[in-house]
């Protein structure tokens, strides 16, 4: 069963005269208790895609089309005060400075329970503080942290603030916005073990935005790969990064460092660089870059496509075949 469910979702920037089209129809079944990782290249539109689901986009300059199916209630038409009731209650964000997201003048343990009690009004200080320090504990933080100040922590124990205030009322949905980005290798695997344990344990369902290939590989049991606001592939992470069907993933993960020791292949890189989002090609958005395409693919838009082993991707050419 879907916990979301994108139909058709589109985001379009209006600035100086011009419309900036970072989402374009983007279709996507988030299933309950999935861990899902969005990839792609800086400006592929992931951060976009989950602010426009979180309702965080400016409405004055964006315009947002299509449907957002939270447990089949449409987010794009909920009311503000339905909106502020599911916000850390059914769905909640971890972003990636999570010194940003803290108040400096507050110690943690107030700032969190302060989120509490806007949910739970009638709870204890008592209730409150217990509730804080438990939730601390999940992800290995000591209690003596409820008392302490953002400018007093470590980046690992910030980012595990962070992601204690996000499961502070136990939403349904959990994303995570370059979570891990800033951390170093030992504690963002730390972090990404916690994660794992918790979504077992409580039973959460996880989108994780990202960058690094290795993260969604380690943590993640599908993927979505974005580029200039489409979504290129999606499927199974063991299938999408081991035998990549998309030209595009194929150049994310050729471009990827590999621990292997039997290879002595130079990493690859992807020529040129992401089409102007104001102007979009006619055909396929990735046809300017794409060392596989043809007439086709620059007088043509592909459809998404449903392959062996529960992927999906949008390419004339996935595979390896023409698919005319």
């Amino acid at each position: 069963m879907a916990i979301l469910s994108l139909r058709d979702v589109s985001v379009t920037y209006r600035s100086s005269g011009k419309e900036v089209h970072a989402i374009n129809n983007i279709s996507l079944d988030v299933e309950e208790n999935e861990s899902l990782g969005i990839v792609g290249e800086s400006g592929s539109g992931k951060t976009t895609l989950i602010m426009a689901v979180l309702r965080l986009l400016n409405t004055k300059t964006t315009d947002v089309t299509g449907e957002a199916l939270l447990k089949g209630e449409d987010i794009f038409q909920m009311t503000p005060e339905r909106l502020s009731e599911i916000r850390w209650t059914e769905m909640a964000i971890v972003f990636q400075k999570a010194l940003n997201a803290l108040s400096p003048v507050h110690t943690v343990g107030r700032f969190i329970g302060d989120i509490y009690r806007v949910h739970k009004p009638e709870a204890t200080k008592e209730e409150i503080r217990s509730v804080v320090e438990e939730t601390f504990e999940l992800v290995n933080l000591p209690k003596r942290i409820f008392k302490l100040y953002p400018h007093e922590l470590s980046g690992g124990m910030l980012q595990r603030v962070s992601i204690a205030m996000s499961l502070i009322l136990d939403p349904s949905l959990l994303i995570m916005d370059e979570a891990t980005t800033a951390l170093d290798v030992v504690t963002q695997n730390q972090i990404l073990e916690e994660i794992k344990r918790l979504e077992e344990q409580k039973g959460i369902t996880r989108i994780m935005i990202t960058h690094d290939m290795s993260v969604v590989a380690s943590s993640c049991k599908k993927v979505a790969v974005l580029y200039a606001g489409s979504l290129m592939e999606s499927g199974p992470t063991e299938k999408v990064l081991v035998e990549p069907i998309h030209p595009y993933t194929q150049g994310l993960v050729e471009s990827f460092p590999t621990f292997k020791t039997d290879t002595h292949e130079p990493l690859k890189s992807i020529p040129g660089s992401l089409p102007d989002l104001a102007n979009l090609p006619a055909g396929c958005v990735f046809a300017p870059r794409c060392p596989k395409a043809s007439d086709i693919c620059f007088n043509s838009k592909p459809e998404m496509k449903d392959y062996p082993g529960n992927r999906k991707a949008a390419c004339f050419f996935a595979g390896g075949s023409n698919n005319e």
